[in-house]
C-alpha cells in the first residue's frame, strides 16, 4: 500500500499547470494536475488502446472534446473516455483534477 496527499504534494503555479505523477505501474497511471483560473490542458489524444478518467476534486472549468465540444466540469464530476478520443481541460477557477490512465502510457 502507498498513501499520498496530493493537496500537500502539489501546488499551483501562475506560469503553467502543475503536474504530479501520483502512481505508475504496469496496470494504471494516476496523475494530479492543478490549474490556475484560465489555464488548460489542450485537446489531445493518444493512438493507443485504453481508457482514462478525469475527476474534478476542486474548482470549476470545462472538459474539452473534438470539434469544439465543451462540457461543464465542477467538483465531483468525472469524465470517462477512450484514450484515443480527443480530450482536454480548461479551468474557470483554480482547479484540481486527478487523471487515471489504464493501461498506462
Amino acid at each position: 500500500m502507498n498513501k499520498r496527499n496530493i493537496f500537500k504534494e502539489n501546488d499551483f503555479s501562475e506560469l503553467s499547470m502543475k503536474r504530479l505523477l501520483v502512481h505508475d505501474s504496469p496496470y494504471f497511471k494516476i496523475l494530479n494536475f492543478n490549474f490556475k483560473a484560465g489555464q488548460s490542458l489542450p485537446i489531445h489524444s493518444h493512438d493507443v488502446e485504453g481508457q482514462l478518467s478525469i475527476l474534478v476534486l476542486e474548482g470549476e472549468g470545462e472538459f474539452l472534446g473534438q470539434d469544439g465540444l465543451t462540457m461543464p466540469a465542477q467538483s465531483g464530476d468525472i469524465l470517462i473516455s477512450d484514450i484515443s478520443e480527443p480530450h482536454g481541460v480548461r479551468a474557470k477557477t483554480d482547479m484540481r483534477v486527478v487523471v487515471t490512465i489504464a493501461p498506462p502510457i
